[in-house]
């Protein structure tokens, strides 16, 4: 093992103080929406350590004011945001979901738009949420459903955002899939070191990757969906920031079009032009 440097000792050693650590989380709040309460003080503060470390620099306060020059906008924030989001997710995640947009969702939107859905996955994170949907539209042609779909997928974090375009994923991420699922939508790895599977390409061809920031004032997609999923995603907003964010999503949602949010994500007290038609299921009016 090789000997520690003095330096790599105080990287991981240095500590925000709580001046540092409310400025940051101050900034995080106005451009991510995420509020960071003192408890997370600790999380921020072990997952900024990583880029002191691979900047080469010893404290936080170097960092900080790097972050907030104009270089550092340009260069680091975001790494910053994607050190600071949350990217946790699965294939066939909260599965009802999934499967009641099958049984009752896609034939309805399917014959106002002459078979063809379009579907925006939004918070997509490592692309698990965009693939299911993929594999869910590709059944859905073969029983006769539908003939043609395409899904735009989005998410802040481009570290993640890479990860879904090459949409490879270690076997133990895709172990709970249906066999026959697997075997068709998916190419496995001939590398015995490194076992994986990818996504087939006619699958990949079917989805759009964008960065876009929840926060932004007006979302830059010029498109108007017939589903949107945003799941597990406005968990961590607060109400106020919550109600803004899925105005905007309805802004790009069809009249008559469905809304998918998390299981633990409500709009109870909400002004939206939304109807609940099953938990966490919303048709816009």
């Amino acid at each position: 093992m090789a000997a520690s440097t003095g330096n790599e000792f105080k990287i991981f050693d240095c500590k925000l103080t709580q001046a540092e650590f409310q400025r940051l989380s101050s900034f995080i709040y106005d451009e991510l929406g995420i509020k960071l309460p003192d408890m997370k003080k600790v999380m921020l503060e072990s997952r900024l350590q990583r880029r002191l470390r691979d900047l080469g620099m010893t404290n936080f306060k170097d960092y900080i004011d790097y972050v907030f020059s104009k270089h550092g906008r340009e260069n680091e924030m975001v790494h910053m945001f994607d050190v600071v989001t949350t990217n946790k997710t699965d294939f066939f995640r909260e599965n009802m979901h999934f499967e009641y947009m099958n049984q009752f969702i896609l034939k309805e939107v399917a014959q106002k738009n002459s078979n063809f859905v379009n579907i925006w996955s939004a918070g997509c994170s490592s692309g698990e949420e965009p693939y299911t949907l993929t594999i869910v539209l590709s059944e859905a042609i073969e029983n006769g459903l539908i003939s043609d779909f395409k899904i735009h997928a989005t998410d802040i974090s481009t570290r993640i955002l890479k990860m879904a375009v090459d949409a490879i994923y270690p076997l133990n991420r895709i172990e709970d899939i249906p066999l026959h699922l697997k075997k068709k939508y998916f190419l496995k790895s001939k590398d015995t070191l490194n076992k994986t599977a990818r996504v087939v390409p006619e699958l990949r061809r079917k989805i759009t990757f964008e960065r876009l920031n929840f926060m932004d004032d007006v979302y830059s997609i010029n498109q108007i969906f017939d589903i949107v999923f945003c799941r597990n995603v406005i968990i961590y907003f607060d109400h106020e920031t919550q109600e803004r964010v899925i105005t905007k999503l309805c802004s790009k949602l069809k009249t008559g079009g469905y809304l998918f949010l998390g299981h633990s994500e409500s709009i109870a007290g909400m002004n939206l032009p939304l109807v609940n038609v099953k938990p966490t299921v919303f048709r816009k009016i």
